[in-house]
């Protein structure tokens, strides 16, 4: 039987021969069970797309600024950079031909611009027939019917969705800077949005809003008494 003395040199011998046999790369339990020496897969993962997503985000939403970063049609089909009305007050307006509003709106909207259009305003007509298919015509016929019966001097731009996902990206614009009571959506013709001489929307204004009742407004964008 083995003294106690030999049984432990016996332990101590099994121990190193065993330590000669491992390979010398092999981390020990305690290291392996280590939080810190096991990457996160969630932390090093999400973070990048995290990140990534944030600032495609914020990209997005800081390229168009104001009413002068867009480039819009007219009835010709010609590119109109809206950064040529820098220092003029707009007025942006959904229009129509068969509007039960087309006579009181195209009729104030000439009054309004012609006292003022010496002064610094600029009324902006994009057609619409996204309501009750009221503006079926093509370009040349709407500019024809708003010039002609209603003396419009003003521009008058290529047709134009302004709801729904092919809604314009102006009108877009417009939308998400000055939402209406009932959500941002335009509810229907002559809907208007007044955009200062930077180029920023400051007020929206509904359909049954005539033209007129809005000139206090006008003018004192314009800074006129």
């Amino acid at each position: 039987m083995l003294s106690s003395s030999s049984r432990f040199l016996f332990r101590r011998n099994l121990t190193v021969a065993a330590s000669l046999l491992l390979p010398k790369n092999i981390p020990s339990k305690n290291t392996l069970l280590r939080p810190s020496c096991i990457p996160s897969i969630k932390a090093v993962s999400s973070a990048p797309v995290s990140s990534f997503r944030s600032h495609r985000t914020m990209a997005s939403q800081s390229d168009k600024k104001t009413v002068h970063d867009f480039t819009v049609k007219d009835a010709r089909g010609n590119d109109v950079d809206l950064s040529t009305y820098k220092g003029k007050v707009l007025l942006i307006v959904n229009v129509a031909s068969q509007c039960g509003l087309t006579n009181s709106n195209y009729t104030e909207l000439a009054q309004l611009y012609e006292k003022y259009k010496t002064q610094g305003l600029e009324i902006l007509a994009f057609p619409c027939n996204q309501f009750g298919a009221q503006e079926p015509g093509s370009n040349d016929e709407i500019v024809e019917f708003a010039c002609t019966r209603f003396k419009a001097e003003y521009p008058i731009f290529d047709k134009v969705d302004v709801n729904g996902d092919k809604a314009t990206p102006l009108y877009k614009f417009l939308k998400s800077s000055k939402g209406a009571l009932f959500g941002d959506s335009i509810k229907w013709n002559f809907s208007k949005f007044l955009v200062d001489k930077d180029g920023n929307v400051v007020d929206r204004y509904a359909p049954t809003t005539s033209p007129l009742s809005i000139e206090k407004d006008v003018k004192k964008l314009l800074g006129v008494a």
